[in-house]
């Protein structure tokens, strides 16, 4: 990927419930840019109604949607590797790529240098930890120290995940992961990034969040729900933690005693603030992002001719 002709990426991010699939999905209908889902949870086949995903005869348009089954583990360097497939076709084919979703992590790992998108390797980590509890955590940190001096200082010697990390990473190619993580907030070389936040007014958001819950499960979320848990081969941890899904998971383990009333008045508290989160995110990028605010009752899509200008049309 580094270093050959570039690729134009467009990022529309934003808080859940903006309108930001339906104003990529318009944008891409008039530029041939290909779409891909920037979401942690619409990669899960069989998470569909509380994820939002697109109507199931849209969803060929869509990269990175419906990639993996609910008992698999998925992460940010699954989607890296994705997402550099898609710029390699992208940059044969000489169209844009534009990203759609919430999940910042994913946008940064695709366009950004980030640990993440360097190799795992379970047997290893797993010999690893071993290791520290056989010979003691001071023991894998000076090992560190001796292979990534600088990763070892930041690393506190306690903090046996971290060590591991930096050790599963230079084990597996030879790189410190302090010299990886220095190009975290710069973009990739051969990627030419430009990204939009889509925003409300927080008493929009917070209607619009409430509506969409409720349509979650006027559209069967529950039944959705307990489908998933009569898989006997289960749910990854990742899939157990998407939003709305592990409050209704929870409630299904415990016997369905509390109302579901309450359980839904959850869902949406829950939503709402990680809504804010998603916001606060976003908002670490600083100027580079490009914001686009809808008024209460608007359409996103009032934002068609910023995003078609970006991509080149």
């Amino acid at each position: 990927m580094e270093g050959e002709a570039g690729v134009r990426v467009v990022a529309v991010m934003g808080p859940t419930g903006g309108g930001k699939a339906r104003l990529a999905r318009a944008a891409a209908e008039r530029t041939g840019a290909q779409l891909v889902s920037c979401d942690s949870m619409k990669v899960y086949r069989g998470l569909d109604v509380g994820t939002a995903k697109p109507a199931v005869e849209e969803r060929g348009l869509w990269r990175a949607v419906d990639c993996v089954d609910p008992w698999e583990r998925y992460d940010a360097q699954r989607f890296r590797q994705e997402c550099d497939a898609v710029f390699s076709e992208a940059r044969a084919a000489g169209r844009p790529v534009l990203l759609s979703g919430g999940t910042m992590l994913y946008m940064r790992a695709a366009t950004e240098g980030l640990d993440a998108g360097l190799p795992r390797d379970d047997a290893l980590r797993a010999e690893l930890v071993e290791e520290a509890t056989r010979l003691g955590d001071a023991a894998l940190h000076a090992r560190l120290a001796a292979v990534d001096p600088r990763a070892a200082q930041r690393i506190h010697p306690n903090d046996r995940r971290r060590v591991v990390r930096a050790l599963e990473v230079y084990t597996l190619t030879g790189a410190a992961l302090s010299d990886a993580q220095q190009s975290w907030g710069r973009v990739r070389p051969g990627i030419a990034r430009r990204v939009f936040g889509v925003a409300r007014a927080r008493v929009d958001m917070d209607a619009r969040i409430d509506a969409r819950v409720d349509r979650m499960f006027e559209a069967g979320w529950l039944d959705e729900c307990r489908r998933l848990r009569s898989e006997p081969r289960g749910l990854s941890r990742e899939a157990r933690q998407a939003l709305g899904y592990r409050e209704l998971f929870a409630w299904i383990e415990g016997g369905e005693r509390e109302p579901l009333a309450e359980v839904r008045a959850a869902i949406k508290t829950h939503t709402r603030r990680f809504a804010r989160k998603q916001l606060t995110w976003l908002r670490r990028l600083g100027d580079e992002v490009t914001w686009l605010e809808t008024p209460p009752g608007g359409d996103s899509q009032l934002h068609l001719p910023a995003l078609l200008e970006a991509l080149g049309a």
